[in-house]
């Protein structure tokens, strides 16, 4: 396996833009952005819903159930974009004149992922008309039609990909349909649900439900009041900023910034010790995002759905308050359960070595939590740099594994999974997701088999080059660019996130001074050759027992100290190695 080695961007350079830092204009023109108006995140400019296809015949199951008056029951996932998709729905419904909507999630442990049999069993006594999933159902063959036997009418909203075959809903909603026209398939469960609201209010302008003078008469609603909980679901289910997204993202944070988050947001923002008025995308990605999480991994996601859906403050801040406890006991079981991934790949490199290694790797134990192995994966990607399945035992007596996926870039994780699939028929049990994670279910006593071949995919796809890891920069900064103004510039800037990395710099520096903050955190004191002060650093998880090196090569993001209020430039080192000669 190969250390991590820092590369630059290519930038091309572009015709000067007036009141653009040329710094960011680098940084722009990096990720592809040619045009001054691609940084204009104008709500004008969203993609019209009208093109999303399945659109039409969705509004028109919701008009007929909001004025004939049936019960909509709301079915959302356990992560955060299925918690604020249902929040965004209900709201969205009761805004647009339903009265009588309610909802349901999954609990993971007793239902599984999304709608299925026993789910829509426990539903019975609610009664629905009208089920409207949020964030699954693609894929809810079953559940669809134990639905439809009980003769409950089935809206499908996801993002997830498609498998062969469709689910017999009534309507379905999703932009990564085969053959679905609509441009930006990176819309979350959120972004998709709040599409079919911005429909469902268009259709009913149309019909007069909103005009003055009628005995329907009401206001129509800005649904502009939704788009906290759609920036927060977006970015906390990692799909890429592509423009479309961009722009719900940073129309989010401008209603947050501006003091309007709904109060579930708001108490969040207060827990995590963030402040409104200057929150970024990472914020809610790093650290409202995994509170919201941390209820569906260890306990019920009802608590993180109704967190944002009271508007009672002290409410919000209690259950807040839960939430961010809950996420605490997850980073403890988390850190355990990745240490426990990390000496056995060491054990397997002390006995077989790195060349023995699988390309496709596959973790179990025996005492993994099933809500978390998601995370573990993640983290294991990362430092082995390739894709990794992480199980655990499914624990409904069943025999069979729970198991979730982290992938590299250019290595489709869900389509591997189907070609798994495809070559072993049975092996695999449900599956589902996307190019970068996904998730499936196996048979315990097959899990060797199912390991093996998963490699066996992982290396006829992934070409030796994309497991070398590199970690990209924009460069080096002129010694006056060192600057806490261009730092604000950078984090307003964005939003920044998945496929729109967060500007990364690089340069060498001689390390002066440095501690420990905590165990594993370092604290830096940095001199570059061209710059006359001394440079603050931190780089968290950083120290490994051992001094970092003299001079070293730093890859940084320039960020900002707000400690006690008072704003001082300092570098946020995310890897470092030994300068040449240092």
């Amino acid at each position: 396996m190969r250390p991590l080695r820092i590369a630059r961007r290519d930038g091309i350079a572009l015709p000067a833009w007036a009141g653009v830092h040329p710094v960011l204009q680098r940084i722009y023109a990096a990720r592809g952005i040619r045009d001054p108006d691609a940084i204009e995140h104008r709500l004008a400019r969203l993609i019209p819903p009208q093109s999303l296809g399945g659109i039409d015949r969705a509004c028109e199951l919701l008009q007929e159930a909001i004025k004939e008056n049936r019960h909509i029951v709301v079915v959302g996932d356990f992560d955060a974009d299925g918690a604020t998709g249902t929040a965004v729905a209900l709201r969205g419904l009761r805004l647009l004149g339903a009265a009588r909507v309610s909802y349901q999630v999954p609990n993971r442990f007793t239902h599984g992922y999304g709608l299925g049999p026993s789910l829509v069993d426990d539903l019975a006594p609610l009664a629905p008309d009208l089920i409207v999933t949020v964030d699954n159902g693609v894929a809810a063959h079953a559940g669809v039609a134990a639905a439809k036997a009980r003769g409950i009418a089935v809206i499908v909203t996801d993002h997830h990909l498609p498998g062969d075959t469709l689910p017999a809903a009534d309507a379905m909603v999703n932009p990564n349909l085969d053959g679905d026209a609509f441009p930006s398939k990176a819309l979350a469960g959120v972004g998709v649900v709040f599409y079919l609201l911005l429909a469902l209010r268009g259709r009913l302008r149309e019909s007069g439900w909103f005009a003055s003078g009628t005995s329907a008469a009401r206001a129509e609603p800005d649904l502009g009041c939704l788009l906290d909980l759609v920036a927060l679901g977006t970015v906390a289910d990692l799909v890429p900023l592509d423009y479309n997204n961009r722009v719900l993202v940073e129309a989010g944070l401008r209603r947050i910034r501006a003091g309007k988050a709904c109060a579930g947001i708001a108490a969040l923002i207060d827990v995590a010790k963030r402040s409104a008025a200057t929150l970024c995308a990472s914020d809610l990605g790093y650290a409202l995002g995994p509170r919201i999480n941390a209820a569906g991994r260890l306990e019920d996601m009802r608590l993180g759905i109704e967190c944002l859906l009271t508007d009672d403050a002290s409410r919000a801040r209690h259950l807040a308050e839960t939430l961010s406890s809950i996420n605490a006991e997850r980073r403890d079981l988390q850190a355990q359960m990745v240490e426990q991934g990390e000496a056995t790949i060491a054990r397997f490199l002390a006995r077989h070595g790195s060349d023995a290694f699988p390309v496709g790797v596959v973790l179990f134990e025996d005492d993994w939590h099933a809500g978390v192995i998601g995370l573990v994966a993640s983290k294991l990607k990362e430092r082995l740099h390739r894709p990794v399945i992480a199980c655990a035992p499914a624990g409904d007596g069943s025999g069979d594994l729970k198991a979730s996926g982290r992938s590299i870039a250019g290595f489709h994780l869900r389509d591997a999974l189907a070609e798994v699939d495809a070559r072993t028929p049975g092996l695999i049990g449900r599956y589902g997701g996307h190019a970068m994670a996904a998730g499936l279910s196996l048979p315990a006593a097959r899990l060797h088999e199912f390991a093996a071949a998963f490699d066996a995919v992982a290396r006829r796809r992934i070409d030796a080059e994309l497991l070398d890891p590199v970690l990209h920069t924009d460069g080096e900064l002129l010694p006056h660019e060192y600057d806490l103004d261009l730092a604000r510039q950078l984090r307003l800037a964005g939003p920044w996130g998945q496929a729109f990395p967060e500007p990364l710099f690089d340069d060498e520096f001689a390390v002066a001074d440095w501690r420990t903050m905590g165990a594993t955190h370092l604290r830096l004191t940095l001199k570059h050759r061209a710059v006359a002060a001394s440079l603050d650093a931190v780089m968290f998880g950083g120290y490994t027992g051992s001094a970092p090196p003299a001079r070293m090569r730093a890859a940084f993001q320039l960020a900002i100290d707000d400690w006690n209020g008072r704003e001082r430039l300092r570098l946020l080192i995310r890897h470092y190695e030994a300068a040449q000669g240092g």
